[in-house]
């Protein structure tokens, strides 16, 4: 288990840095799968030594009393009291960092399914195929698959405008996947004893690259459909709430937030690996570019085997379309599709197809929306030509 960290030292006036990124990744070498998990900024907490507080404050505490291990030793002994989660190793970068490392692997392409509005951020920028929409300078950056430097990729994964810490805890990830997956394809995961060296400016870490080396075939074989995501759900793991020194904070939902941890450290469950058996061909039928890159991202993210297709025949689909070629065989994964691309019954046709290639094909349409994260509300575009 890696715990890795974001600070915003860089902007913060008081000379109190916050680590107010914490994911964690867990790494499973029987079943070679990854899980990460997104802890909320604001998760109100025991914090040994300081009672209750945010967990976004547990390192910078153990660093200014020397705890063992510093902080991370407090971090980890946090978490661990709190989420009966053992973090092994831990690596932290501050905003420059976050920067430097995605532009070391040469920028990284995202897929947006939920449209995210904001101003202009410190130490990032606005990604350049965003829209201003509002005479406040807010800038929209709507549903699409964008190449992002890493300034860019900074105000995507800091951005929460119209949305939430928990929302930003996702996007984050995605910053991660994409991170991994330029790694990988363009053959750096294979340099990383020379790069190891070059990283240390950026990081802070008690991982070494002996540490290191042994996870290098994993990642490199790894496929997106492999990787878990888990985020908190805010008002179901948690509730929020003002303590008396008035800060907004979210309290732990103890049922809820087990049944997340066990989910988290479960290995793959029979209808996750049927899942991955499952293979759909994901077609734009659209004139948005690129919409079914983002489809099979968003469904890949559910561990579901996507692949996109390019356009499809002609490209004036109004609905989505879904085509069940295993006949109602394979109907845990129809379920799960149908559920993460928002298709409604009567755009699911059922064609048995025993030469098929793939054993479902989506066809996306103008109508097309995936964003099913709460908080996130809608952008403000201009109009067209306006």
């Amino acid at each position: 288990n890696i715990l890795l960290l974001g600070n915003d030292g860089e902007i913060t006036e008081d000379g109190f840095f916050r680590t107010d990124t914490m994911i964690i990744v867990s790494i499973n070498l029987q079943t070679n799968t990854v899980s990460m998990l997104s802890l909320p900024r604001d998760l109100y907490v025991y914090i040994p030594g300081w009672t209750m507080q945010r967990l976004n404050l547990a390192f910078v505490h153990g660093e200014s009393v020397g705890w063992t291990d510093g902080g991370f030793g407090l971090m980890r002994q946090t978490i661990f009291y709190n989420l009966g989660i053992n973090v092994h190793y831990y690596a932290m970068v501050s905003l420059d960092g976050f920067r430097a490392i995605v532009d070391a692997v040469g920028g990284i392409n995202l897929a947006v399914d939920c449209a995210i509005q904001d101003l202009p951020l410190i130490g990032a920028e606005v990604p350049r195929d965003a829209v201003r929409v509002t005479e406040d300078g807010e800038y929209a950056l709507p549903v699409g698959y964008y190449a992002m430097n890493g300034a860019e990729a900074l105000w995507y994964a800091r951005s929460r405008g119209n949305s939430s810490d928990f929302d930003r805890g996702r996007r984050q990830q995605q910053v991660l996947r994409g991170v991994w997956r330029q790694a990988r394809d363009n053959g750096l995961l294979s340099s990383l004893p020379s790069l190891w060296a070059e990283s240390q400016q950026y990081i802070q870490t008690n991982l070494t690259l002996d540490d290191l080396i042994p996870l290098i075939p994993l990642a490199a074989n790894l496929n997106p459909n492999q990787i878990e995501s888990y985020t908190f759900n805010r008002l179901y793991h948690t509730t929020p709430w003002t303590p008396p020194d008035g800060s907004n904070v979210q309290l732990p939902n103890p049922d809820q937030v087990r049944e997340l941890m066990i989910e988290f450290y479960s290995p793959a469950t029979e209808s996750q690996t049927a899942n991955e058996a499952a293979t759909v061909f994901v077609y734009n039928g659209t004139n948005i570019p690129n919409l079914d890159l983002v489809a099979a991202e968003r469904l890949n993210w559910e561990g579901i085997a996507a692949v996109p297709m390019g356009s499809a025949e002609t490209t004036d689909y109004i609905n989505t379309v879904l085509i069940d070629y295993t006949g109602r065989s394979k109907a845990s994964s129809l379920g799960d599709i149908v559920g993460t691309l928002n298709i409604v019954g009567e755009n699911i046709r059922v064609e048995p197809s025993p030469t098929r290639e793939s054993d479902f094909v989506v066809i996306l349409g103008e109508t097309y929306n995936s964003c099913t994260e709460g908080g996130v509300l809608p952008v403000e575009m201009p109009p067209a030509g306006g």
